[in-house]
């Protein structure tokens, strides 16, 4: 028996309005679905400028380097210039309570210290400008995630902008340091020339000092001299007692000559303590040298360590803030390899360590010096005051053994008068000259051993005058050296030119030049593989709803000539869907592609697959079939990196991926509209083709043995 069992399939679509109507508006599901998501969504980030944002401006101001600064106010200035957002000024009250009241998405809050914390660069704990960024997520999620995109780029401009005024008082530093450097030239210069004369002046010192070494010898040795004498003095009383008939003649001379011992022994007594003072505060003088010229030397190296240090902990927590920021992007569905290109990027021109270091010593270096010249200054202060008792404590310890010379040779004195006077009262006091004389004997031994002291002390003066000769000889050195080196900081400083493009580019060095691959212009290019995939799939879906995919019209001659009755009414509803849809979205939306052909040819291709699939369930589990379509569908939407990157997705469902017939639906869409990759295409069509056999195959098994066990008797 002859028929045609597709013109019967045919005539019942035709003849029925119940299912040619539906069918009609079936096969416009692909571009309402597709077409109005896609139409909707095109490029929402063209209109933010119609979102409302509110700003609430505390900012009081404040002032460094005798410059009024309001940063908050051009802060707002230049929000509301921007046109990113419909940027609304208002009070603090009235913006947190219109925020909650939805009528503002998002509020940026400048607080009262902003300005004045941007002054605290140079202070001990310098404070960190806080910009509040509150966004109303309850209201809209996604326009909060816009918002904190919005309010990083609102911290940039703001950290470029403090920056510039940081690089302009900085320059201007520079500047006027010039002069002063070449100030300190200049004085540098005299101090060599004043410590040349310090320099010949101390020579003189060490020569007199050592001629005053050698006479302390000469001294001591007369006063052993002299002590031997007093012994002998002491011995010989007798001898004298006996023979003063014949001194007699020469009483007058010994007794002016006692005059001057005496006057000698209380100018010696008033005057030694002082001057071995005065070496041992020369000597000290030249120690105090030495001891600063190490303090310096500790300054610098303390300097140079601080440095290092507050380097490497700059550089230690700039890592961590750039892993963190990583993380935040990558959390934010920016690509991993972009976000490691960036990171890598910012790893390459971020100031190295040196740099760093030495930027840091030159903020430290005043600070540190000006401490050090106050540690100095109490330092030499405390040493050289610790020798102002000491000529006193000498007097102290040599009165009484001067005391008791003195009182001898005044002893003396009295009993020469007595002599002169006559014999016989000389012979009386004679007992009392002997009582003198072993007096006399032993203040000699003490002073003896006080001269030995002077000696000693005398040559430690005369060393240290050798020394201080070799340190002016060091200062004049250094200090024409340090006019030199003046001189030129002072020429090399007087050479910085700078202007707001130097302000600016210090603070903001680096320019980003993205070069896109494979440019996507907006969300609408972005999202058309998915949505388009999805919209197809979707009138696939409904087509079994309204069309009889099952039950034949008629008596079929066998399983596949019931199969291709079906298939080709599904087959050519579906590249219809595929033609309004492309049409829409290439004629209507704009929607830029690689290939017009290569396009439409794919959204056929995909559009066969879906009708092959929903065909092969619904035949077989009838509307359970339609369930699993709708399961397949809900495993496609979450597992074919139409949104999202597969990565971010659960791994349970990243095994899914690979199977499903929506993952090759979109890679070969993004292929043919984006990256013009048409091997890329042709490869994921082979992939289609290879389901829209396998889906056919499978069908044409399963209407064969329906037909068997159903209609192969009444056929023949």
């Amino acid at each position: 028996m002859k028929n045609s069992l597709l013109k019967g399939e045919l005539s019942t679509i035709f003849k029925n309005k119940k299912i040619l109507i539906p069918i009609i508006a079936v096969m416009l599901i692909p571009v309402l679905y597709a077409g109005m998501f896609l139409w909707a969504f095109w490029d929402p980030y063209a209109k933010l400028n119609k979102l409302p944002v509110a700003i609430v401006n505390d900012d009081q101001g404040a002032t460094m380097d005798g410059e009024y600064l309001k940063i908050g106010d051009d802060l707002a200035k230049n929000l509301k210039k921007s046109k990113e957002f419909d940027f609304v000024s208002v009070d603090k009250e009235e913006g947190y309570k219109k925020l909650k009241n939805q009528k503002y998405y998002m509020l940026v809050e400048i607080p009262k210290d902003f300005s004045k914390n941007a002054t605290t660069l140079l202070d001990q704990k310098p404070k960190k400008l806080e910009l509040k960024y509150v966004p109303n997520e309850g209201y809209n999620f996604l326009s909060a995630q816009i918002g904190g995109s919005a309010a990083y780029k609102i911290k940039t401009a703001v950290a470029e902008q403090v920056t510039e005024t940081y690089a302009e008082t900085m320059f201007k530093k520079i500047t006027e340091s010039a002069d002063g450097v070449k100030q300190a030239s200049d004085g540098a210069r005299k101090l060599s020339d004043g410590s040349i004369d310090l320099n010949k002046g101390s020579k003189d010192l060490k020569e007199g000092l050592a001629t005053l070494a050698e006479k302390s010898i000469e001294f001591e040795n007369g006063m052993k001299t002299a002590d031997l004498g007093a012994n002998k003095l002491a011995t010989g009383s007798d001898d004298i007692k006996n023979g003063l008939a014949k001194a007699d003649s020469n009483f007058p001379l010994l007794i002016d000559g006692t005059n001057q011992v005496y006057s000698g022994a209380e100018q010696l007594k008033k005057d030694l303590p002082a001057g071995i003072a005065g070496q041992i505060n020369k000597q000290l003088t030249g120690s105090v040298g030495q001891l600063n010229n190490g303090i310096d030397t500790f300054e610098s190296k303390l300097a140079e360590g601080l440095a290092s240090q507050i380097a490497d902990q700059t550089i230690a927590e700039q890592t961590v803030k750039m892993k963190e920021l990583g993380k935040t992007l990558i959390a934010k569905g920016v690509p991993e390899e972009l976000v490691k290109g960036i990171m890598d990027h910012e790893q390459e021109n971020a100031p190295t360590k040196e740099k760093l270091q030495e930027q840091i010593l030159k903020e430290l270096s005043p600070n540190l010096d000006a401490a050090f010249k106050q540690f100095k200054s109490g330092v030499n202060s405390q040493l050289l005051g610790a020798t102002n008792g000491l000529a006193e404590s000498l007097q102290n310890q040599t009165n009484p053994y001067f005391d008791k010379l003195i009182g001898g040779i005044g002893t003396i004195n009295q009993n020469q008068k007595l002599l002169q006077q006559g014999v016989h009262d000389l012979y009386v006091g004679s007992t009392q000259l002997n009582k003198g004389a072993n007096d006399l004997s032993s203040g000699m031994n003490q002073l003896t051993a006080g001269a030995g002291a002077i000696t000693s002390g005398s040559g430690q003066l005369a060393d240290g005058s050798t020394q201080l000769n070799e340190g002016t000889t060091k200062i004049s050195d250094g200090a024409m050296e340090l006019a030199d080196k003046l001189s030129d900081g002072a020429k090399e400083a007087s050479k910085v030119h700078s202007n707001d493009k130097t302000y600016n580019m210090m603070a903001n060095p680096v320019n980003l030049d993205t070069e896109s691959v494979n440019r996507v212009p907006n969300y609408g290019t972005g999202f058309t593989p998915y949505f388009l995939s999805l919209g197809l799939f979707v009138g696939a879906l409904l087509l079994s709803i309204v069309f009889p995919i099952r039950e034949p019209a008629i008596v079929p001659r066998s399983g596949f000539n019931w199969f291709i009755s079906k298939f080709s009414i599904l087959a050519s509803l579906g590249v219809i869907q595929a033609l309004i849809a492309d049409s829409v979205i290439l004629g209507g939306l704009n929607l830029h592609v690689q290939s017009a052909p290569k396009f439409i040819l794919f959204s056929i291709i995909t559009s066969l697959t879906f009708v092959t699939l929903v065909q092969l369930l619904v035949t077989i589990f009838a509307d359970a079939g339609r369930f699993i379509a709708i399961v397949i569908l809900i495993l496609q939407l979450t597992t074919s990196a139409g949104t999202f990157p597969l990565e971010l997705i659960p791994g349970f469902l990243q095994h899914f991926n690979a199977f499903l017939p929506m993952t090759y639906t979109v890679s070969g869409f993004k292929a043919v509209i984006s990256s013009g990759d048409f091997s890329y295409m042709w490869q994921n069509f082979l992939i289609l083709l290879t389901y829209v056999l396998a889906f056919s195959f499978g069908t044409i098994a399963y209407l064969s043995m329906r037909y068997k066990s159903k209609y192969k008797e009444v056929a023949h």
